[in-house]
């Protein structure tokens, strides 16, 4: 997960710029330097880069491929001293204000595919709204028995922080099938306390769920700001069961998420391309 904890620079935004063009060179990308989303789009289609490089795997040395869906794996070239080559990587990439983030795993191409990562910020839109006004906005895209999980008159944070869990389960799942924008998320049931997950009423068996939360200080101008995110990882594991992990600790969380920031990545950009 990559923090975008302060404003950049056009020298940042010209090196991204630079660097996904030459990793990505088949990508149209557009130069637009004072909107905040193409830097967002440019730092997150760096993160497989950095992966790779963290791996001690050149720019020239994998490929990158896309399903008719639009999913993305990495197969490494072939080389000629005849070792068997690593397993694919499939990977998905998304991002949501200041956090840009990656969904990695590893096994063949078939199955690395099935995989996507839903961010929601805990925050009202537009600001000042209230947040029952909100939650009612997006009333279409819940099921009954979601809005009675959630249950509106709960506090505030209970139920902003309900709301964003239950959106961004359903945006990992769709993200991970494939599926465009528009689709219809109130066809998708999370019953998270009695650990369900259907769409069309068929229950979504062999589903992994992995949910937690990020906290940024994210600087705007020389004021610091305190931002969350419900962040969950949507895989498909192919067994019997429906399965939701909860990474509630610092610590747990450390063995499964890696967090950087503008800084980090900027630090490396040199070698990104090599």
């Amino acid at each position: 997960m990559l923090s975008l904890n302060r404003e950049y620079t056009k020298m940042e935004y010209d090196t991204s710029f630079q660097l996904c063009k030459l990793c990505f060179p088949n990508d149209k990308i557009k130069y637009d330097f004072n909107n905040p989303d193409s830097f967002r789009m440019l730092m997150t289609q760096l993160l497989p880069v950095l992966m790779m490089r963290h791996r001690r795997v050149p720019r020239a040395k994998w490929q990158d491929h896309v399903t008719p869906t639009g999913k993305h794996w990495i197969e490494h070239a072939p080389d000629n001293t005849g070792r068997v080559r690593p397993p694919a990587i499939g990977y998905q990439l998304t991002f949501h204000n200041s956090l840009c983030g990656m969904a990695v795993t590893q096994g063949n191409p078939a199955q690395v595919v099935n995989i996507g990562l839903g961010v929601k910020q805990l925050k009202v839109e537009p600001r000042g709204t209230t947040v029952p006004v909100y939650f009612e906005s997006l009333s279409h895209k819940l099921t009954q028995l979601e809005i009675e999980n959630i249950n509106p008159k709960n506090p505030d944070e209970i139920v902003l922080k309900r709301l964003c869990m239950i959106l961004a389960l359903k945006e990992s799942y769709i993200k991970a099938i494939g599926q465009p924008i528009g689709f219809d998320l109130s066809r998708l049931e999370f019953d998270v306390p009695n650990r369900q997950a259907t769409g069309d009423g068929n229950a979504l068996v062999g589903w992994e769920f992995r949910v937690f939360t990020a906290k940024l200080g994210v600087a705007r101008g020389t004021i610091l700001k305190q931002e969350e995110y419900e962040c969950v990882c949507a895989y498909y594991r192919g067994n019997t069961e429906t399965n939701f992990i909860f990474h509630q600790t610092p610590q747990e969380l450390e063995n499964w998420v890696q967090f950087i920031n503008i800084d980090q990545l900027m630090a490396v950009s040199s070698k990104l391309a090599a």
